[in-house]
């Protein structure tokens, strides 16, 4: 089996895998400025070679961001993938033509992402089905809804891709020793205890395999221990409000506004939801078999208000001393450029950043230096300013704690900051792992 690491090699974004120059994993974008896409990939041509099939592991940008270019041209590969991704995808991309359409900043066509409804392939967990002469088998990632780690045969190696994951087993598992002031554990709706997401339950699948590709975004990370974190974030939100402050919450439109809606309802707090995320809740709310307590996820939406945007609401809202979940999560667009700027003056207000951000993005460089761009212009916020570990990735201890199963296995990193480093650090413990370079094929 050859691969060819098109993107996410020594880096987080544009992920894109080649298996036998035939069949691709993923086809992402990097947010940067401009926007990256996967080696190979052009406008007039698209991706060299062109694959027979496509794969997407779940709708992330940062996975399926490029895919619709695909189909540019006279070339129609299928495309393959679980009931959310493929409704995700096409949001995500009806976005990135509503606000970039005709730029750089958006490699595909209308035409192109009209023809994504010609070419869909939608498999369930647990079903086989042939790819590009590939037999593909998809198991259930733990990471947003409709995620999948992708398990290939070629009739000689078994290839497990295991795109973002999270595990139930890892660091959401352990206790703190409890004292008096604990907070309660959570409990879904059979009664029995979340260990990780509220949204989806995390992954449990080791299915056999020769060779493994790994994310690793999380590799030198502990995730804090949920119930805490969750306890950190009601206290810190409501102390704002008993202020008279306001709260912004940037949180990634598919996993983590659904995520927060779930954790504000829980801790009976009140808040707006706004963006793109308004939407994704509404899809996902179509595919129960896919969430880990879809009546939750009806309370939370119940519990929070949706915003509009008409006639100045953001604004007024944002004068409120309430709580706002909304995207984008690294502050790169949407209704999160009105509320940052209305909120950043006045410090009793907060910015409570609840995800990853990727360097070179505002939400990082406001959380180094106390300022960011928005609209053109860079902005000091007096406003506080926090982060929370609400993450959908396996941490350090889950990766270790999934990877234990693939010992025998052949390992490759990617999606990570650090990539070499945590495969040196598998190396170690005993694996045969390498970080590949960007490009790179590697025969296994």
């Amino acid at each position: 089996m050859d691969l060819r690491f098109l993107g996410a090699a020594r880096e987080v974004g544009r992920s894109a895998l080649l298996v036998n120059g035939r069949l691709l994993l993923d086809c992402g974008t990097k947010t940067a400025t401009p926007p990256q896409f996967p080696v190979g990939f052009s406008r007039a041509g698209g991706l060299d070679p062109h694959p027979d099939a496509v794969v997407a592991s779940h709708g992330h940008l940062d996975h399926v961001g490029t895919l619709p270019a695909l189909l540019s041209g006279d070339r129609r590969p299928p495309i393959h993938w679980t009931p959310p991704t493929r409704d995700l995808t096409r949001v995500l991309a009806r976005d990135t033509l509503d606000l970039h359409g005709g730029t750089y900043d958006c490699p595909f066509t209308e035409a192109d992402l009209a023809r994504l409804g010609e070419v869909s392939e939608t498999h369930g967990y647990r079903e086989s089905f042939v790819a590009a002469g590939h037999e593909v088998t998809f198991f259930d990632a733990g990471h947003i809804p409709g995620s999948a780690h992708v398990l290939v045969d070629d009739g000689e190696t078994r290839l497990l891709y295991t795109g973002d994951f999270h595990v139930e087993d890892g660091n959401d598992s352990r206790t703190e020793e409890a004292g008096s002031d604990a907070p309660p554990s959570r409990t879904d709706r059979s009664g029995n205890p979340i260990r990780g997401q509220r949204l989806v339950a995390g992954s449990r699948a080791r299915p056999d395999a020769d060779v493994v590709v790994t994310e690793s975004t999380y590799s030198d990370v502990t995730h804090s221990d949920r119930d805490r974190l969750e306890a950190r974030f009601a206290e810190s939100v409501r102390t704002t409000l008993w202020e008279g402050g306001t709260v912004v919450v940037p949180a990634f439109a598919i996993g983590r506004t659904q995520e927060l809606l779930l954790v504000c309802a829980a801790h009976d707090i009140p808040c707006y939801v706004d963006g793109m995320g308004v939407r994704v809740t509404e899809i996902l709310r179509q595919y129960p078999d896919y969430l880990r307590d879809p009546a939750a996820l009806q309370r939370a939406v119940s519990h929070a208000r949706t915003v509009t945007g008409r006639d100045g609401q953001r604004e007024r809202i944002a004068d409120q001393g309430t709580v706002v979940v909304t995207t984008s999560g690294m502050l790169s667009g949407g209704p999160a450029m009105t509320y940052v700027p209305a909120v950043r003056r006045n410090p009793t207000n907060k910015i409570a950043l609840t995800g990853y951000q990727v360097e070179g993005t505002p939400g990082r460089e406001l959380l180094e230096t106390g300022s960011a761009e928005f609209d053109g212009q860079v902005m000091p916020v007096s406003a506080q300013v926090e982060q929370y570990d609400f993450s959908a990735h396996a941490d350090r201890e889950g990766l270790f704690a999934f990877l234990d199963s693939y010992r025998d296995a052949r390992t490759f990193v990617v999606h990570g900051d650090r990539c070499p480093a945590f495969a040196e650090e598998l190396v170690a413990e005993g694996f045969d792992a390498a970080a590949p370079d960007l490009g790179a094929t590697v025969s296994v």
